[in-house]
């Protein structure tokens, strides 16, 4: 698009808030401020008077300073090409900006998002000759953007009618004319390998439909315990150092999603560093590639404007939402959606706006659950199904879950993965704490478990729930009384769900083994443990002493079982399922002939 020729000038400038005088301009409109050319986003109009947030700092711009109008909206380029790309707030690709202005990135400095050079082996849809009917979402063709994704390229939202022309099998750069759709008017559209989209506007679909299958993370106490189904809605609260980069890491790494966003939005650099290094040295464990195949990141760290971390979400989830047009499931993670809220705070504080909780803008609430709804499984209007999940990290200053994002999140979202600091102290990670989070999927998720997995599956989750309930109930009478208050079938109760916590729950996410769980390996785990407790609770009953119970090596080995084996070493575990039977059943012949001798 070309810019149009609407001039107008600066009269006011606060921080990255800036007042400026553009005849016919309109709100959300993109422009251009003073003579850096420093990108904004007009929030408000009074006439040719204009409110606008810019992208970029404006230190040194002056009142006076000449102002261009670009006649569109805050939009991205989607197209072949975003796959494995890495770029700001404001969808500027990072690797092309440090090739011209090195480490600091030099104000008002635009690159398109995608690359204008490169040819892309384009393969048109053989459904598709001259005369047929083209609507939104119709697939024209296909481009393979990488070995593991194939890219569709859909007609765009608002461009129905009659396809006049196809272009053959061959390389195309993302710029040239691949179809003509003439619409009812007589009106001719080209369309080409690329399309833009205005990110606070929701991409169409067909209809909304219902999540069916858990997205499944490899990490057991998400899986097992707080299933996310695929299209669903997710936070993972927590203090400050109790894990929360690592588990939404882990969700990127290992989640059976076709694709995955990863929105660095204002989180220390340190930690977007760690992500931007380590993710194109790692494989899919689903293809055997290389994750950054099918893996996007938008990083928009601390020290980064303000204001494009604003933008940065809507980035991510309007790329998320044109993947999921393609017929994919699609995963985005932000992280986190505190800092996201306090860009928003900042800039309703210049704006004058009148704070509510905590200084944040009575918008708040409603910003969140528009940013949130955008996810979901849907069906596309050309490529079938497709979903976005979305999860994102909560900050709570000191931990507290009742300060406002949070609390607003929480009403939210499905699925509750609240981090605890008691739990990560004591090095238990990941830290979720599972006696406040939730998940709302539960039903849904166990369908497939039982389909796919164990008709027992829930079940087994609902007694090993049951006994950590019983184990806080308990630990509370300990810390009072001591141990020795307890008879013998509670503290066997305390073992019991010793063993879940320590055999099940924790998982290292540096374990070459363990850092990935399969749901077959979560099951087997899980059934181990709570069968060991079951046989140990019938022996107790008999009259066992608790502490001959304690002794037995197998309970070392049950802790222990997770980093021994693989997921494909199924058969081990099994092994050990009978060593447990064989153990517990010596047990009780011993105990019945001492009791015959008494």
């Amino acid at each position: 698009m070309s810019e149009t020729n609407k001039i107008g000038v600066i009269r006011d400038i606060n921080g990255p808030i800036v007042t400026i005088e553009l005849p016919g301009a309109r709100s959300g409109e993109q422009v251009k401020i003073g003579e850096l050319g420093l990108y904004g986003e007009i929030l408000s109009l009074n006439g040719a008077r204009a409110v606008v947030q810019t992208y970029e700092s404006t230190d040194g711009v002056r009142p006076g300073e000449p102002v261009v109008g670009l006649g569109w909206p805050l939009s991205v380029e989607l197209g072949p090409g975003l796959m494995g790309g890495i770029f700001d707030g404001v969808q500027r690709p990072l690797t092309k900006l440090a090739l011209q202005s090195g480490d600091y990135i030099r104000r008002g400095l635009s690159v398109p998002a995608l690359d204008r050079t490169k040819l892309w082996a384009f393969e048109p849809n053989a459904e598709l000759e001259p005369g047929a009917k083209v609507g939104p979402g119709t697939v024209l063709g296909r481009v393979q953007e990488t070995l593991t994704i194939e890219h569709r390229i859909l007609a765009p939202p608002g461009v129905e009618g009659e396809l006049e022309e196809i272009a053959p099998a061959g390389e195309y750069d993302i710029e040239s004319n691949i179809a003509r759709v003439r619409d009812h008017r007589g009106v001719s559209h080209r369309l080409s390998l690329y399309q833009r989209w205005p990110v606070r506007k929701p991409r169409p679909y067909l209809k909304r439909d219902d999540g069916v299958s858990p997205l499944i993370t490899g990490q057991r106490v998400i899986d097992t315990f707080f299933p996310q189904l695929k299209g669903g809605k997710g936070a993972v609260p927590g203090p400050f150092g109790a894990g929360k980069t690592v588990v939404q890491q882990q969700v990127a790494r290992w989640s059976n999603a076709d694709i995955v966003i990863y929105v660095g939005c204002g989180e220390r650099g340190n930690e977007l560093v760690d992500v931007l290094e380590t993710f194109p040295e790692l494989d899919d464990p689903y293809s055997g590639r290389k994750l950054m195949e099918r893996t996007l990141l938008v990083a928009n760290t601390s020290n980064m404007p303000v204001v494009a971390r604003e933008a940065s979400v809507y980035v991510g989830i309007t790329m998320a939402e044109y993947y999921r047009d393609m017929g994919y499931d699609v995963v985005m993670l932000a992280d986190s959606t505190s800092r996201w809220a306090e860009a928003l705070r900042e800039v309703s504080g210049r704006l004058g706006q009148m704070p509510v909780e905590e200084g944040y803008p009575a918008y708040l609430a409603s910003r969140l659950a528009a940013v949130y709804e955008r996810a979901g499984r849907v069906e596309t209007f050309g490529a079938g199904s497709g979903s976005v999940t979305l999860i994102g990290a909560v900050s709570p200053p000191g931990g507290d879950f009742s300060e406002p994002v949070t609390s607003h999140t929480k009403d939210i979202i499905e699925t509750f993965w609240a981090l605890s600091k008691e739990l990560a102290d004591a090095r238990h990670y990941p830290s979720i704490d599972w006696v406040t989070s939730f998940s709302g999927h539960v039903k849904t998720a166990a369908e497939w478990w039982h389909k796919e997995i164990d008709p027992d599956w829930e079940k087994r989750r609902g007694a090993a729930l049951a006994l950590l309930a019983r184990d806080a109930e308990l630990s509370r009478i300990v810390n009072l009384v001591g141990p020795e208050a307890l008879s013998d079938a509670q503290r066997w109760e305390l073992e019991g769900a010793s063993l879940i916590k320590e055999g099940v729950l924790q998982q290292s996410a540096l374990d070459e083994i363990d850092t990935f769980c399969s749901p077959a390996k979560q099951y087997a785990l899980l059934d181990l443990a709570i069968t060991i407790y079951k046989r140990g609770e019938a022996l107790v009953k008999l009259g066992v002493p608790v502490t001959e119970l304690q002794r037995l090596p197998l309970l070392a080995k049950m802790r222990r079982i997770k980093s021994m084996y693989s997921s494909e070493q199924l058969e081990q575990i099994q092994a050990f399922r009978q060593e447990v039977d064989q153990a517990m059943e010596a047990i009780r012949i011993e105990y019945a002939k001492q009791e015959e001798v008494v």
